[in-house]
């Protein structure tokens, strides 16, 4: 099969774009190589935790935390953790125009090579005019704002609720618009410093949801007014130091109720809400269900 031809490409405006998601989960992977593959539809991999390595199209790409690769439907390549304690990813497959047809992994995904496949379940990239392909790169900086609507995409497509497919697609186009306009929009180096301290700032919040994340200690720690703080934490982060630590808090309940037994007052403690009734209220306004009835749920799923 003649790989040189993918992915199949044609123009239509960013308006009309109506993604499909097959697929939106967190793996915690060991080190090692996978095996090499090409896919029907594209597939992005954001590195939450550790380090992965892509080879494709004669290229070898290290992909570090808070990045992103994407592998376009119908380009072999072949993906290895390389970091030492292996790797939490978190992976989307979709389409861009919801036309692709999937029932089982066997179209997604094929590790045969030297097979003549059916040339028609290939998904097709659109190219806006004024963007460039999303393929034209393969590895994207994944910013806080763009890894929230992921994870929150992973949440919709887990839980499945009703009207999923809507939110999914909303949040893709999000994504999607994030990613390519990363690769056009430069940076003039008179926020650098500013930068880099609340990116460090979201790792320390990513590490300790619990800790109390005040308007002052943020203020004091990028040395600036409260209200300036704010705007900067915004303008830089895409949201608010407050929305962004509630995010942060909310994907970490999430996880501990599905991966611990440990008690709803418990979870709430450990992520800066020691109050149960006070935690219940915000889980349930945040995701929709209360703390017990997400735990259950997700069992069941």
């Amino acid at each position: 099969m003649d790989f040189t031809r993918f992915p199949l490409q044609r123009a239509l405006p960013a308006k009309d774009w109506s993604p499909t998601v097959h697929y939106a989960q967190y793996q915690k992977l060991p080190p090692g190589k996978l095996p090499e593959r090409y896919i029907y539809d594209f597939e992005l991999i954001c590195v939450c935790k550790g380090k992965l390595a892509t080879e494709m199209r004669g290229t070898r790409y290290t992909i570090g935390e808070g990045e992103a690769v994407v592998l376009p439907s119908g380009v072999p390549h072949r993906n290895a953790i390389v970091s030492a304690n292996g790797a939490t990813l978190l992976g989307i497959h979709f389409d861009f125009d919801g036309l692709l047809r999937i029932v089982t992994e066997s179209d997604m995904v094929s590790f045969d090579l030297d097979a003549e496949p059916d040339l028609d379940k290939f998904a097709e990239e659109p190219i806006a005019p004024d963007l460039d392909a999303l393929s034209s790169r393969a590895v994207y900086a994944c910013g806080p704002e763009c890894f929230q609507l992921m994870d929150r995409l992973v949440g919709e497509f887990t839980m499945r609720r009703s009207g999923y497919e809507l939110a999914c697609k909303s949040l893709m186009l999000g994504i999607l618009a994030m990613l390519l306009r990363s690769g056009n929009e430069g940076t003039d180096g008179s926020d650098s410093v500013h930068r880099e301290r609340i990116r460090k700032m979201v790792e320390a919040m990513e590490r300790e949801p619990g800790s109390s994340w005040s308007a002052e200690r943020v203020a004091r720690e990028l040395k600036v007014s409260e209200d300036y703080a704010s705007k900067l934490f915004k303008q830089i982060a895409g949201m608010p130091p407050g929305r962004m630590i509630q995010s942060i808090r909310l994907r970490e309940a999430r996880r501990l109720l599905r991966e611990t037994d440990w008690s709803v007052e418990t979870v709430g403690a450990r992520i800066g809400y020691p109050d149960l009734h006070y935690f219940s209220r915000v889980f349930t306004a945040g995701e929709g269900i209360s703390p017990r009835e997400y735990r259950k749920l997700s069992r069941v799923l």
